[in-house]
């Protein structure tokens, strides 16, 4: 029997992420910044993506986008809603999830899911910094850090700074002052953490939190982070070995189902 091929993108706001499928099994992801041109973007991760397959977009069956960026792929592609991809995705590594929390680099998305990955209900941040990936930029850009050093930095804390405000706008002031006053590092980091967190919670109330819950998007990749919604939680939460790709996955399993479906009907 032929092998079937197919992919999945995720165009986001910041980050752009393709990923191959061989049935329901992984060959390869690319992950890159999204950069000023979707439309090139788009091109360079799914090469990077077929490369590591040793495949070519003629060996598709089919492409199934989405994300922000999903109108501007230069080459045949179907499109699917960015919740519906991530709640397959993740179903498809943790079958047990009825929430997923996705923390990106411009909103925070929070969604429950059915029994097979079905979104039920789901909510997003509003349009501001301090409940999103963006905050953790912006602060490691103050502060000096490679964000990637964020999150393990944090777990030193002893006295977590307390952010008076909601806005990421006056928290990176405060940040600064802080600073100026001798803060730790680690003390500001750590408030950072709490700060998101007590927006994100604020979803999760809304959706009403059913267990397991996973955590996916940049925020996942912050194990202080993780923790702290952890402990806000009450609760441990599943995160993907790689949580940038979920809605990839998601988006390729898509592909996978209906690659598979025209091929039956055509048998």
């Amino acid at each position: 029997m032929k092998n079937v091929y197919v992919a999945g993108l995720d165009l986001g706001s910041a980050i752009s992420k393709a990923v191959i499928l061989e049935g329901s099994n992984i060959l390869s992801y690319a992950i890159m910044p999204s950069g000023g041109s979707y439309q090139e973007t788009s091109r360079k991760v799914m090469e990077e993506a077929l490369g590591k397959a040793k495949l070519t977009l003629e060996s598709l069956a089919l492409v199934v986008s989405t994300g922000y960026g999903l109108t501007h792929i230069p080459f045949p592609n179907q499109q699917v809603t960015g919740v519906s991809c991530q709640g397959k995705g993740v179903h498809h590594l943790f079958p047990s999830v009825h929430t997923i929390i996705d923390i990106g680099g411009q909103s925070t998305k929070v969604v429950k899911v059915d029994g097979e990955g079905r979104a039920l209900d789901f909510v997003v941040s509003e349009k501001c910094a301090t409940g999103s990936g963006r905050f953790l930029q912006v602060i490691a850009k103050v502060l000096q850090i490679n964000l990637n050093d964020l999150g393990a930095l944090s777990l030193h804390s002893k006295e977590p700074v307390t952010f008076s405000t909601g806005c990421a706008v006056f928290a990176e002031s405060e940040a600064v002052s802080r600073i100026a006053e001798g803060a730790k590092k680690e003390d500001i980091l750590a408030g950072v953490h709490i700060a998101i967190v007590t927006k994100i919670y604020t979803l999760i109330e809304r959706v009403k939190l059913e267990r397991d819950c996973a955590l996916t998007g940049g925020g996942a990749k912050d194990i202080g982070l993780v923790k702290t919604l952890e402990e806000k939680m009450n609760i441990p939460i599943l995160v993907p070995e790689e949580p940038l790709i979920t809605a990839a996955l998601g988006a390729a399993l898509v592909a996978a189902e209906r690659a598979s479906s025209k091929a039956a009907l055509a048998s």
